[in-house]
């Protein structure tokens, strides 16, 4: 990818590989994909600090996607800044595959950490943070979260380490497109006051628009004082950018057909 690609136009671009990921390999979790196209967008092109030529460079920023679920989009934006080349993207979810339907790390430059077992994420950040800290390291961490996984007690187990160890370094984004696997997530286990609960744990925490790219990004560059955690509550569209997707809990499964992954690339302005 040009460093002078605009975030606007990263974010389409991702959202097409998704779709034509996820449909040629009949795969799932295309809405969870396109709900965090805009925060990868503005993460990888504007805020973390790496080297694609360098994947393992000691100072990089880390970056974990708990939420391995959305596999096809993480792949995308790396394949976009040029840690492996774009044709990879053609064997996602292929027998043999270097890229998994669930994010791995073994052969894929760029991936943290393997994950999709949900609720792992923000512990494997916490120690990174914890790690960088003794190595007097000045990296920072980033773990993307579902809303979802915060149903599981080790999520919270985790937030509390973080507020408790003071892990400035940490800034954790919660994907909150209010749906899970089974349903709405206020139906299913409704996580209000959601950023109290965060607060309370001693992160500093703010609510934000998980699609405005100004918001994200002054979000993002935002150092908590007093050696606090940072919680960014990205409220986003499940399926967002596609119409007959967004807020539909059956693209959590879903992959498009023929026709539909024409209308889809319509919509979001990318020639099929």
């Amino acid at each position: 990818m040009s460093i002078e690609i605009g975030t606007t136009e990263l974010a389409r671009r991702l959202r097409a590989h998704a779709l034509r990921m996820t449909h040629k390999a009949r795969a799932s979790h295309i809405g969870s994909c396109l709900s965090i196209a805009d925060l990868l967008a503005v993460l990888y092109g504007k805020v973390l600090r790496v080297d694609p030529h360098s994947p393992r460079w000691p100072e990089r920023d880390r970056f974990i996607l708990s939420k391995g679920h959305a596999a096809a989009i993480a792949y995308a934006v790396l394949a976009e800044r040029g840690f492996f080349p774009l044709d990879w993207l053609d064997k996602y979810c292929e027998d043999g595959s270097r890229l998994a339907g669930h994010l791995t790390h073994h052969g894929v430059p760029g991936v943290e950490a393997s994950t999709g077992s949900l609720g792992h994420g923000l512990s494997i950040a916490c120690g990174i943070a914890l790690a960088g800290r003794y190595d007097r390291m000045d990296y920072r961490v980033f773990a993307v979260l579902s809303d979802g996984e915060c149903d599981e007690g080790s999520t919270w187990e985790a937030a509390m380490f973080a507020g408790h160890h003071r892990l400035a370094s940490l800034t954790a984004i919660v994907d909150y497109n209010g749906f899970q696997s089974l349903g709405r997530v206020k139906d299913v286990m409704d996580l209000e006051p959601f950023a109290d609960k965060w607060r309370d744990f001693g992160w500093q925490t703010r609510e934000i628009d998980g699609h405005d790219h100004n918001a994200i990004l002054e979000a993002l560059n935002e150092r908590p004082s007093g050696g606090r955690p940072h919680a960014i509550i990205a409220h986003t569209i499940k399926g967002k950018g596609v119409s007959f997707m967004e807020n539909e809990f059956v693209w959590h499964y879903k992959s498009v057909n023929d026709d539909q992954l024409t209308a889809a690339l319509r919509e979001i302005g990318a020639a099929e």
